[in-house]
C-alpha cells in the first residue's frame, strides 16, 4: 500500500462546505419564527454554527490523520458506541418519546450517531480482515450482519427506527460490495421484511404514519398533519421560490422546520431551483465518495469510505423519500443542512476520514 500522501479531493471539501453553508443560512431561515421564544431569532442558528465550527474542525483533524489508523482503533470504538446506547437507556432523555439522548450541560448528544460511525469503522475492518469468509453463511455473513445488529438491537429500545434503517441499511451496502452471495441476501431479505413489518405492527404510532403516508387526509389534524404542511410549503414554492425568510410554513405550521424537514422550508423559499441545487450538489458529493471508494489503495480503506459515503446517501434518500411523501415520516436529519449537533459534527468527522482516503487513491 502506497504512503504517499496527494491532496484530498476538493471537490469532496466544495461540497461539503457548500452544502454546510446553505444549512446554516436555512436553519436561521426556518428556525428564527420558533427561536422567538427565547429572545432570540438567531438560538438555533447560533449553535448550528458552533457545531459547524466543530464539525469543521474534526473534519480537519480526521483529513490529515492516516486513515489505516482507525482499523486499530476500529474495535475499541464499536464496543465503547455499544456501551454508550447502554448507557442511554439508563440515563438518556426522553425527546419525542424516544429516548435516544444524553445531556451534557446545555448541550446533548446522540450516542445512536456515534454507533453509525464506529458499525461502518469496525465492520470495514471485519469485512477486510474476513473477505474469503465472507460467500459462507456461517462463516462470514452472520457474524458481519452481527456487529450492525447488536447496535441495532440497542437502538430499537430507544426506540429510534430511523436511526436504526441508517445504520442497517449502511452495513447491507458494504456486506453486498465485500462480496456476500445474491441468494443469501433474498433469504435474508424476507426475514428482514417480516422483522420490520413486526416492528411497525408492535408500535401503535408507526401503524399511523403508515396509514398516514398511504392517505394523510384520514387525520389531517393528527398522524397525517406534518406531510400535509410539508406538502403545502413545497407547492408553492414554484420555480424561484417565495424569496429567502418568506416561508408561511415555518409560522408555527410545519413542526421543527428547522430540523428534519428543513427541505420543505428550502423549496418553499429557494424553489425547484434551490432545491435541485441542493440534490445535484448531494450528487456531486456521491460520485466523488464513490470514486474514492473505488480508487482506495486497499480493501479497508474501500469498505471505510463506501461506509461513509452510503451512510449519507441513505439519510439524503430517506429524508428527502419524506418531505416529499414518498416514504412514512421517520425522524432523520437532512446531512449538513437539519439543525443538530451530534448529526452534524459527526457526519463532518466522517467525511474528514473521507478526504484522507482520497489522499492516498490510486
Amino acid at each position: 500500500m502506497s504512503k504517499v500522501r496527494s491532496a484530498p479531493d476538493f471537490v469532496i471539501i466544495f461540497a461539503t462546505l457548500f452544502l454546510l453553508g446553505i444549512g446554516i443560512v436555512m436553519v436561521y431561515s426556518a428556525s428564527a419564527i420558533v427561536a422567538q421564544k427565547f429572545n432570540d431569532p438567531y438560538f438555533f442558528a447560533k449553535r448550528q454554527l458552533i457545531f459547524a465550527i466543530l464539525g469543521i474542525t474534526s473534519m480537519y483533524i480526521m483529513m490529515n490523520i492516516d486513515y489505516w489508523v482507525w482499523k486499530k482503533w476500529a474495535k475499541p470504538g464499536f464496543f465503547l458506541s455499544l456501551g454508550l446506547l447502554v448507557l442511554v437507556l439508563v440515563i438518556g432523555i426522553e425527546v419525542n418519546g424516544s429516548k435516544s439522548w444524553l445531556g451534557i450541560g446545555a448541550f446533548g448528544i446522540q450516542p445512536g450517531e456515534f454507533a453509525k460511525l464506529g458499525v461502518v469503522a469496525f465492520l470495514a475492518k471485519w469485512l477486510s480482515d474476513n473477505q474469503k469468509q465472507i460467500v459462507q453463511f456461517r462463516k462470514g455473513l452472520a457474524p458481519a450482519l452481527g456487529i450492525p445488529l447488536a447496535c441495532f438491537g440497542l437502538i430499537m429500545l430507544q426506540p429510534d427506527l430511523g436511526t436504526g434503517t441508517v445504520l442497517m441499511g449502511t452495513a447491507i451496502v458494504m456486506i453486498f460490495a465485500s462480496g456476500a452471495r445474491v441468494s443469501h441476501f433474498v433469504g435474508l431479505g424476507m426475514i428482514g421484511v417480516a422483522g420490520f413489518i413486526a416492528l411497525v405492527i408492535s408500535a401503535p404510532y408507526r401503524i399511523k404514519r403508515i396509514t398516514s403516508f398511504i392517505d394523510p387526509w384520514t387525520d389531517p389534524l393528527g398522524a397525517g398533519y406534518q406531510i400535509i404542511q410539508s406538502l403545502y410549503a413545497i407547492g408553492p414554492g414554484g420555480l424561484l421560490g417565495l424569496g429567502l425568510g418568506q416561508s408561511r410554513q415555518k409560522h408555527l405550521y410545519l413542526p421543527e422546520p428547522y430540523n428534519d424537514f428543513i427541505f420543505s422550508i428550502i423549496a418553499e423559499e429557494l424553489g425547484f431551483i434551490g432545491g435541485t441545487l441542493v440534490l445535484l450538489l448531494f450528487l456531486l458529493l456521491l460520485w466523488r465518495g464513490m470514486r474514492t471508494a473505488i480508487t482506495a489503495p486497499d480493501l479497508f480503506g474501500s469498505l471505510l469510505a463506501l461506509g461513509i459515503i452510503g451512510m449519507i446517501a441513505i439519510q439524503v434518500v430517506i429524508n428527502i423519500g419524506v418531505v416529499t411523501g414518498m416514504f412514512p415520516v421517520t425522524g432523520i436529519t437532512l446531512p449538513f443542512l437539519s439543525y443538530g449537533g451530534s448529526s452534524l459534527t459527526l457526519i463532518l468527522t466522517g467525511v474528514g476520514v473521507l478526504l484522507n482516503i482520497s489522499r492516498f487513491s490510486r
